[in-house]
Protein backbone atom coordinates (compact mmCIF):
# COMPACT_ATOMS: atom_id res chain seq x y z
CA UNK A 1 0.00 0.00 0.00
CA UNK A 2 2.72 2.13 0.40
CA UNK A 3 4.11 1.99 -2.91
CA UNK A 4 0.71 2.78 -4.20
CA UNK A 5 0.07 5.66 -2.19
CA UNK A 6 3.38 7.15 -3.32
CA UNK A 7 3.37 6.98 -6.74
CA UNK A 8 0.51 9.44 -6.75
CA UNK A 9 2.36 12.32 -4.81
CA UNK A 10 3.61 14.94 -6.49
CA UNK A 11 4.06 18.04 -4.17
CA UNK A 12 6.31 17.38 -1.26
CA UNK A 13 7.21 19.09 1.44
CA UNK A 14 10.45 17.87 3.54
CA UNK A 15 11.22 19.01 7.22
CA UNK A 16 14.58 18.87 7.95
CA UNK A 17 15.34 18.84 12.12
CA UNK A 18 18.16 20.96 13.66
CA UNK A 19 19.94 17.49 14.59
CA UNK A 20 19.73 16.22 10.90
CA UNK A 21 22.19 19.34 9.64
CA UNK A 22 23.66 20.59 12.77
CA UNK A 23 25.04 19.73 16.16
CA UNK A 24 25.89 21.63 19.27
CA UNK A 25 29.88 21.07 18.99
CA UNK A 26 30.22 21.26 15.19
CA UNK A 27 26.99 23.93 14.60
CA UNK A 28 26.03 23.44 10.55
CA UNK A 29 27.07 20.13 9.11
CA UNK A 30 27.87 22.04 5.74
CA UNK A 31 28.24 18.44 3.50
CA UNK A 32 25.39 17.05 5.29
CA UNK A 33 23.56 19.92 3.53
CA UNK A 34 25.40 18.85 0.45
CA UNK A 35 24.71 15.63 0.61
CA UNK A 36 20.69 17.40 1.04
CA UNK A 37 20.77 19.61 -1.63
CA UNK A 38 21.54 16.90 -4.18
CA UNK A 39 18.45 14.45 -2.57
CA UNK A 40 16.35 17.43 -3.38
CA UNK A 41 18.13 17.68 -6.70
CA UNK A 42 17.38 13.80 -7.49
CA UNK A 43 13.78 14.20 -6.30
CA UNK A 44 13.09 17.07 -8.67
CA UNK A 45 14.74 15.33 -11.48
CA UNK A 46 11.75 11.88 -10.87
CA UNK A 47 9.15 14.92 -11.33
CA UNK A 48 8.61 16.31 -7.45
CA UNK A 49 7.98 19.84 -6.64
CA UNK A 50 9.58 19.78 -2.88
CA UNK A 51 9.71 22.57 -0.57
CA UNK A 52 12.19 22.49 2.64
CA UNK A 53 10.99 23.45 6.36
CA UNK A 54 14.30 23.77 8.21
CA UNK A 55 15.34 24.01 11.45
CA UNK A 56 19.35 25.13 12.42
CA UNK A 57 19.06 28.46 12.89
CA UNK A 58 19.60 28.04 16.92
CA UNK A 59 21.98 25.62 16.55
CA UNK A 60 24.36 27.89 13.85
CA UNK A 61 23.80 30.95 15.88
CA UNK A 62 24.67 29.28 19.31
CA UNK A 63 28.52 27.75 17.78
CA UNK A 64 28.96 31.42 16.29
CA UNK A 65 28.27 32.40 19.50
CA UNK A 66 29.84 30.40 21.89
CA UNK A 67 27.46 28.57 23.87
CA UNK A 68 27.14 25.73 25.29
CA UNK A 69 24.16 25.08 26.77
CA UNK A 70 20.40 25.21 25.31
CA UNK A 71 19.06 28.53 25.43
CA UNK A 72 16.72 28.70 28.40
CA UNK A 73 14.97 31.58 27.64
CA UNK A 74 13.27 33.23 24.56
CA UNK A 75 16.06 36.23 23.84
CA UNK A 76 18.55 34.04 23.91
CA UNK A 77 16.82 31.89 21.47
CA UNK A 78 16.00 34.93 19.48
CA UNK A 79 19.35 36.47 19.45
CA UNK A 80 20.79 33.04 18.58
CA UNK A 81 18.20 32.60 15.62
CA UNK A 82 19.07 35.87 14.51
CA UNK A 83 22.92 35.56 14.36
CA UNK A 84 22.11 31.49 13.00
CA UNK A 85 19.44 32.01 10.14
CA UNK A 86 21.60 34.06 7.66
CA UNK A 87 24.88 31.25 7.92
CA UNK A 88 21.88 28.94 7.74
CA UNK A 89 20.62 29.82 4.29
CA UNK A 90 24.29 30.87 2.89
CA UNK A 91 24.98 27.12 3.67
CA UNK A 92 21.64 26.12 1.76
CA UNK A 93 22.43 28.95 -0.82
CA UNK A 94 26.01 27.35 -1.59
CA UNK A 95 24.64 23.40 -1.44
CA UNK A 96 22.04 24.51 -4.26
CA UNK A 97 23.98 26.23 -6.35
CA UNK A 98 26.42 23.81 -6.74
CA UNK A 99 22.99 21.41 -7.95
CA UNK A 100 22.09 24.44 -10.40
CA UNK A 101 18.62 25.14 -7.98
CA UNK A 102 17.50 28.63 -6.28
CA UNK A 103 16.61 28.76 -3.28
CA UNK A 104 14.66 31.51 -1.92
CA UNK A 105 14.15 32.34 2.06
CA UNK A 106 10.36 32.08 3.89
CA UNK A 107 10.39 33.28 7.64
CA UNK A 108 6.68 32.42 9.12
CA UNK A 109 5.42 33.37 12.46
CA UNK A 110 2.11 31.91 13.49
CA UNK A 111 0.30 34.99 13.18
CA UNK A 112 0.90 34.99 9.53
CA UNK A 113 -0.81 32.04 8.26
CA UNK A 114 -3.72 32.49 11.34
CA UNK A 115 -4.90 36.12 9.34
CA UNK A 116 -6.81 34.97 6.61
CA UNK A 117 -5.53 37.55 4.23
CA UNK A 118 -1.26 36.85 4.82
CA UNK A 119 -2.40 33.01 4.87
CA UNK A 120 -3.30 33.47 1.52
CA UNK A 121 -0.60 35.66 0.45
CA UNK A 122 1.68 33.26 1.91
CA UNK A 123 -0.04 30.64 -0.50
CA UNK A 124 0.41 32.75 -3.53
CA UNK A 125 3.80 34.09 -3.24
CA UNK A 126 5.08 29.99 -2.27
CA UNK A 127 2.88 29.38 -5.56
CA UNK A 128 4.73 31.51 -7.31
CA UNK A 129 8.21 30.27 -6.41
CA UNK A 130 7.16 26.90 -7.20
CA UNK A 131 6.21 28.10 -10.54
CA UNK A 132 9.77 29.32 -11.31
CA UNK A 133 11.63 26.14 -10.02
CA UNK A 134 12.55 27.81 -7.19
CA UNK A 135 12.97 25.75 -3.92
CA UNK A 136 11.16 27.39 -1.02
CA UNK A 137 13.52 27.48 2.56
CA UNK A 138 10.96 27.97 5.14
CA UNK A 139 11.62 28.66 8.59
CA UNK A 140 9.43 30.59 12.20
CA UNK A 141 10.70 33.54 11.95
CA UNK A 142 12.31 32.96 15.20
CA UNK A 143 13.78 36.62 15.96
CA UNK A 144 10.45 37.99 16.54
CA UNK A 145 8.28 35.10 17.27
CA UNK A 146 6.91 35.44 20.82
CA UNK A 147 5.34 32.59 22.89
CA UNK A 148 1.86 33.30 22.04
CA UNK A 149 2.43 33.57 18.61
CA UNK A 150 5.00 30.04 18.13
CA UNK A 151 3.87 27.34 16.15
CA UNK A 152 5.72 25.18 18.89
CA UNK A 153 8.20 23.33 16.65
CA UNK A 154 8.91 23.27 12.69
CA UNK A 155 6.99 19.66 12.42
CA UNK A 156 3.82 21.53 13.43
CA UNK A 157 4.93 24.26 10.56
CA UNK A 158 5.68 21.76 7.93
CA UNK A 159 2.26 20.20 8.60
CA UNK A 160 0.72 23.45 8.57
CA UNK A 161 3.10 24.28 4.95
CA UNK A 162 1.70 21.04 3.68
CA UNK A 163 -1.88 22.67 4.01
CA UNK A 164 -0.63 25.88 3.16
CA UNK A 165 0.83 24.71 -0.62
CA UNK A 166 -1.92 22.02 -1.22
CA UNK A 167 1.10 19.21 -1.17
CA UNK A 168 0.15 15.55 -0.84
CA UNK A 169 2.96 14.18 1.60
CA UNK A 170 4.87 15.81 4.20
CA UNK A 171 8.12 14.05 5.12
CA UNK A 172 9.78 14.50 8.24
CA UNK A 173 13.50 13.62 8.18
CA UNK A 174 13.80 12.16 12.07
CA UNK A 175 17.01 10.77 13.99
CA UNK A 176 15.35 7.50 13.73
CA UNK A 177 13.96 5.41 10.74
CA UNK A 178 9.73 6.13 12.05
CA UNK A 179 7.77 5.39 14.65
CA UNK A 180 8.63 2.34 16.84
CA UNK A 181 6.96 0.25 19.59
CA UNK A 182 9.24 1.99 21.86
CA UNK A 183 12.10 4.04 21.94
CA UNK A 184 14.89 1.84 19.86
CA UNK A 185 17.61 3.59 21.73
CA UNK A 186 16.32 2.65 25.04
CA UNK A 187 14.88 -1.24 24.01
CA UNK A 188 16.89 -2.55 20.89
CA UNK A 189 13.98 -5.09 20.85
CA UNK A 190 11.50 -2.61 19.75
CA UNK A 191 10.07 -2.87 16.15
CA UNK A 192 9.65 -0.37 13.66
CA UNK A 193 5.65 0.17 12.27
CA UNK A 194 5.92 0.78 8.72
CA UNK A 195 2.46 1.78 8.05
CA UNK A 196 -0.36 3.86 10.36
CA UNK A 197 -3.91 4.08 9.14
CA UNK A 198 -5.35 5.92 11.66
CA UNK A 199 -3.44 8.24 14.50
CA UNK A 200 -5.06 6.60 17.65
CA UNK A 201 -4.59 7.24 21.45
CA UNK A 202 -2.56 3.83 21.60
CA UNK A 203 0.18 5.68 18.73
CA UNK A 204 0.04 8.24 20.44
CA UNK A 205 1.11 6.63 23.61
CA UNK A 206 4.14 4.65 21.71
CA UNK A 207 5.80 8.17 21.18
CA UNK A 208 7.33 8.93 24.23
CA UNK A 209 8.72 12.45 25.22
CA UNK A 210 12.27 12.29 24.03
CA UNK A 211 13.71 15.47 22.80
CA UNK A 212 17.29 16.38 21.84
CA UNK A 213 19.44 19.43 22.66
CA UNK A 214 18.67 21.55 19.34
CA UNK A 215 15.14 20.20 18.95
CA UNK A 216 11.75 21.61 20.43
CA UNK A 217 10.08 18.28 19.52
CA UNK A 218 10.43 14.78 19.66
CA UNK A 219 8.13 11.64 18.34
CA UNK A 220 5.10 13.55 19.43
CA UNK A 221 4.91 15.76 18.11
CA UNK A 222 5.85 14.58 14.83
CA UNK A 223 2.45 12.56 15.55
CA UNK A 224 0.40 15.55 15.82
CA UNK A 225 1.77 16.86 12.75
CA UNK A 226 0.86 13.36 10.78
CA UNK A 227 -2.83 14.11 12.27
CA UNK A 228 -2.96 17.34 11.44
CA UNK A 229 -2.49 16.85 7.93
CA UNK A 230 -4.29 13.24 7.71
CA UNK A 231 -7.09 15.83 8.33
CA UNK A 232 -6.67 17.64 5.29
CA UNK A 233 -5.52 14.81 3.31
CA UNK A 234 -2.04 14.87 3.31
CA UNK A 235 0.07 11.51 3.95
CA UNK A 236 2.71 11.62 6.50
CA UNK A 237 5.93 9.66 5.79
CA UNK A 238 8.87 9.79 9.09
CA UNK A 239 11.96 8.72 8.05
CA UNK A 240 15.72 8.85 9.14
CA UNK A 241 17.13 11.73 7.52
CA UNK A 242 20.55 10.75 9.18
CA UNK A 243 21.15 8.28 6.26
CA UNK A 244 21.37 9.94 2.66
CA UNK A 245 18.75 8.56 -0.19
CA UNK A 246 16.10 7.16 2.44
CA UNK A 247 13.71 9.12 1.00
CA UNK A 248 14.57 8.28 -2.63
CA UNK A 249 14.88 4.83 -1.44
CA UNK A 250 11.05 5.60 0.17
CA UNK A 251 9.59 7.26 -3.25
CA UNK A 252 11.23 4.55 -5.45
CA UNK A 253 9.14 1.98 -3.75
CA UNK A 254 11.65 0.84 -1.10
CA UNK A 255 9.62 0.57 2.02
CA UNK A 256 11.38 2.71 4.56
CA UNK A 257 10.67 4.20 7.81
CA UNK A 258 6.39 4.88 8.70
CA UNK A 259 3.99 6.25 6.54
CA UNK A 260 0.88 7.60 8.15
CA UNK A 261 -1.97 7.48 5.57
CA UNK A 262 -4.26 10.27 5.12
CA UNK A 263 -8.11 10.45 5.39
CA UNK A 264 -10.71 9.17 3.04
CA UNK A 265 -12.92 12.11 4.20
CA UNK A 266 -10.79 15.41 4.18
CA UNK A 267 -11.57 18.93 5.53
CA UNK A 268 -11.49 21.85 3.03
CA UNK A 269 -8.94 24.57 2.86
CA UNK A 270 -11.04 27.37 5.24
CA UNK A 271 -12.26 24.41 7.83
CA UNK A 272 -8.27 22.88 8.40
CA UNK A 273 -7.44 26.63 8.87
CA UNK A 274 -9.87 26.77 11.53
CA UNK A 275 -9.16 23.61 13.37
CA UNK A 276 -5.54 23.41 12.92
CA UNK A 277 -4.04 26.56 12.32
CA UNK A 278 -5.98 29.23 14.32
CA UNK A 279 -5.30 29.25 18.00
CA UNK A 280 -8.24 28.93 20.21
CA UNK A 281 -8.78 31.88 22.58
CA UNK A 282 -11.71 30.90 24.76
CA UNK A 283 -13.65 27.58 25.81
CA UNK A 284 -17.70 27.19 25.86
CA UNK A 285 -18.85 24.47 27.56
CA UNK A 286 -22.01 23.23 25.87
CA UNK A 287 -24.78 21.02 27.32
CA UNK A 288 -25.70 17.40 25.61
CA UNK A 289 -28.49 18.75 23.51
CA UNK A 290 -25.55 21.36 21.45
CA UNK A 291 -22.97 18.80 21.26
CA UNK A 292 -25.53 16.12 19.42
CA UNK A 293 -26.77 18.79 17.41
CA UNK A 294 -23.16 20.11 16.33
CA UNK A 295 -21.65 16.93 15.77
CA UNK A 296 -24.60 13.81 15.07
CA UNK A 297 -26.97 17.03 12.89
CA UNK A 298 -24.62 19.58 11.40
CA UNK A 299 -26.59 22.41 13.61
CA UNK A 300 -24.99 25.45 14.50
CA UNK A 301 -24.29 26.53 17.76
CA UNK A 302 -26.92 28.99 19.69
CA UNK A 303 -26.46 30.47 23.08
CA UNK A 304 -29.05 27.91 24.93
CA UNK A 305 -26.82 25.34 24.35
CA UNK A 306 -23.63 27.26 26.01
CA UNK A 307 -23.67 26.34 29.65
CA UNK A 308 -20.08 28.35 30.86
CA UNK A 309 -17.64 30.63 29.19
CA UNK A 310 -14.57 31.12 29.51
CA UNK A 311 -11.06 33.06 28.10
CA UNK A 312 -10.85 35.97 26.55
CA UNK A 313 -11.97 36.63 23.14
CA UNK A 314 -13.97 39.03 20.46
CA UNK A 315 -15.99 38.85 17.51
CA UNK A 316 -14.10 36.57 14.74
CA UNK A 317 -11.76 34.96 16.87
CA UNK A 318 -11.46 30.98 17.48
CA UNK A 319 -13.05 29.36 19.92
CA UNK A 320 -12.99 25.15 21.67
CA UNK A 321 -16.44 23.64 22.14
CA UNK A 322 -16.30 21.36 24.97
CA UNK A 323 -18.46 18.56 25.90
CA UNK A 324 -19.37 17.53 29.13
CA UNK A 325 -16.59 16.02 30.02
CA UNK A 326 -14.31 19.13 29.32
CA UNK A 327 -13.01 17.58 25.73
CA UNK A 328 -12.52 19.50 23.09
CA UNK A 329 -15.13 18.42 19.92
CA UNK A 330 -15.11 20.57 17.81
CA UNK A 331 -13.86 24.79 17.11
CA UNK A 332 -15.24 28.17 15.80
CA UNK A 333 -15.43 31.58 14.90
CA UNK A 334 -17.51 33.45 17.49
CA UNK A 335 -19.72 36.00 16.26
CA UNK A 336 -20.12 37.19 19.58
CA UNK A 337 -17.05 38.21 22.48
CA UNK A 338 -16.51 36.61 25.74
CA UNK A 339 -18.38 39.54 27.33
CA UNK A 340 -21.52 39.36 25.10
CA UNK A 341 -21.75 35.36 25.58
CA UNK A 342 -21.47 35.73 29.06
CA UNK A 343 -24.54 37.36 29.40
CA UNK A 344 -26.69 35.48 26.85
CA UNK A 345 -25.57 32.03 27.57
CA UNK A 346 -28.41 29.77 28.27
CA UNK A 347 -30.76 32.08 26.48
CA UNK A 348 -32.94 31.99 23.49
CA UNK A 349 -31.86 33.68 20.18
CA UNK A 350 -35.22 35.91 20.88
CA UNK A 351 -34.16 36.93 23.71
CA UNK A 352 -30.78 38.24 22.63
CA UNK A 353 -31.76 41.84 22.24
CA UNK A 354 -33.54 41.77 25.46
CA UNK A 355 -30.00 41.27 27.20
CA UNK A 356 -27.71 43.35 25.05
CA UNK A 357 -29.79 45.71 23.08
CA UNK A 358 -28.58 44.89 19.64
CA UNK A 359 -28.80 41.44 18.09
CA UNK A 360 -26.24 40.94 15.38
CA UNK A 361 -26.48 36.86 14.57
CA UNK A 362 -28.91 34.28 16.13
CA UNK A 363 -25.99 31.96 16.41
CA UNK A 364 -22.90 31.91 18.40
CA UNK A 365 -21.23 29.99 15.67
CA UNK A 366 -22.73 29.44 12.18
CA UNK A 367 -22.11 25.92 11.36
CA UNK A 368 -19.87 27.38 7.92
CA UNK A 369 -17.25 28.85 10.58
CA UNK A 370 -17.49 25.41 12.50
CA UNK A 371 -15.16 22.53 12.45
CA UNK A 372 -15.93 18.81 14.18
CA UNK A 373 -12.92 17.44 15.10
Amino acid sequence: MQRALLKQIKRIVLKVGSGIIASRDQGLNTSRIEQLAKEVAQIREAGYQILLVSSGAILSGLKKLGLTERPKTLPVKQAAAAVGQSRLMWAYEQAFDQCGIKVAQILLTHEDLSNRMRFLASRNTLATLIDWQVVPIINENDTVSMEEIRFGDNDILAGLVAHLVDAQLLVILSDVDGLYTEDPRKNPKAHRIPEVAQVTAEIERMAGDTISFGGTGGMQSKLKAAKQAASYGVATLIIDGSIPGRVIDALGGAERGTLFFPKDQRLNSRQHWIAYTLKSKGQLHLDQGAVEALAKRGKSLLPSGVREVSGRFETGDAVSCLDAAGQEFARGLVNYGATELMKIKGAKSTDIVQILGYKDYDEVIHRDNLVIL
